[in-house]
């Protein structure tokens, strides 16, 4: 570094506007200036510029996290292998953490993929209820859709509010958000091993999930001194985990039960279920075959 500084100096003395002020906001001015000014940061800097790179790297990834699983239950139209009550859970817990974290005044970077992901939820769980119709129809399934989404703006508006929800009160749902958060893996997780399989589970959410949780494990460390957050991290990364482990137990599977199902109907596909929403929206199989949905 010493034999680059000379020649680095003059390009990072001279970064075009507001390239300067992003970075002092970003860094804090006095790392700002360690990291690209003097190009000779303290430990402690670099390690607040690696955590900054992670968040905005969550924050990007969380922007299409569940875009494979949108896609996923779009073109099967079909919600076999996925829990409804596992997203419920999941998105009523970001929705907590979110209001939370935004009205502590922690940076955007330290929480900001909660709001994206807590969105793409909203949209999983409307085709979830579309496509699990238990003989109701899209109809019936429209209309509980649309009460669910009543259900979590009205949440959000009352939660929101110091009126309604004081500090100390958000503080103690807070702690209870991250034990929800963590228990919204259960239910898939089962699902799962019920089925034999993952169903129309995307794998690029669940591994994005996996690396997601574990580099906000380093940044809520480097960032945001609050326990409850750091141990919620600890903990859904430990059952992400146990996901990851079921997707690649039972990918290498699903191929051949595939072709085998194929076979069985004179080279046709399967037809696609439309199954009844429980805790789960797929139907419970008489064995633990593999399940034989694509996975994105």
């Amino acid at each position: 570094m010493d034999l680059l500084r000379p020649y680095l100096l003059p390009l990072t003395h001279n970064l075009p506007y507001p390239l300067p002020t992003l970075g002092a906001q970003l860094l804090t001015p006095t790392c700002y200036n360690q990291l690209i000014l003097s190009l000779n940061p303290s430990p402690a800097c670099l390690r607040l510029a690696i955590s900054k790179l992670l968040g905005l790297g969550i924050i990007t990834l969380s922007s299409i996290v569940k875009i494979p699983q949108i896609l996923n239950l779009l073109s099967t139209r079909s919600a076999r292998g996925i829990s409804l009550l596992s997203y419920i859970l999941e998105t009523g817990s970001y929705l907590i953490t979110l209001l939370y974290a935004s009205r502590r005044g922690y940076p955007f970077t330290a929480y900001g993929e909660t709001a994206l992901i807590a969105v793409q939820n909203l949209v999983v769980c409307v085709l979830v209820l579309l496509y699990a119709g238990n003989g109701e129809g899209r109809i019936g399934g429209a209309g509980k859709a649309a009460g669910f989404v009543a259900g979590v703006v009205a949440m959000g508006m009352v939660v929101g509010d110091e009126r309604w929800v004081d500090m100390r009160m958000l503080g103690w749902l807070q702690a209870g958000a991250g034990l929800v958060g963590v228990a919204s893996k259960g239910p898939q997780i089962w699902v799962n091993w019920r089925e034999g399989g993952t169903g129309v589970l995307s794998a690029f959410t669940v591994f994005t999930y996996l690396a997601g949780s574990l580099s906000r494990i380093f940044t809520t460390l480097q960032e945001v001194d609050d326990k409850l957050i750091l141990y919620g991290f600890i903990a859904g990364f430990a059952l992400n985990a146990v996901l990851a482990a079921q997707m690649v137990y039972y990918w290498r599977s699903s191929s051949p039960a595939t072709a085998e199902q194929e076979e069985a109907l004179g080279g046709e596909k399967p037809k696609k279920e439309f199954v009844a929403m429980g805790s789960s929206t797929g139907a419970s199989t008489k064995g633990k075959g593999p399940s034989t949905r694509r996975r994105g």
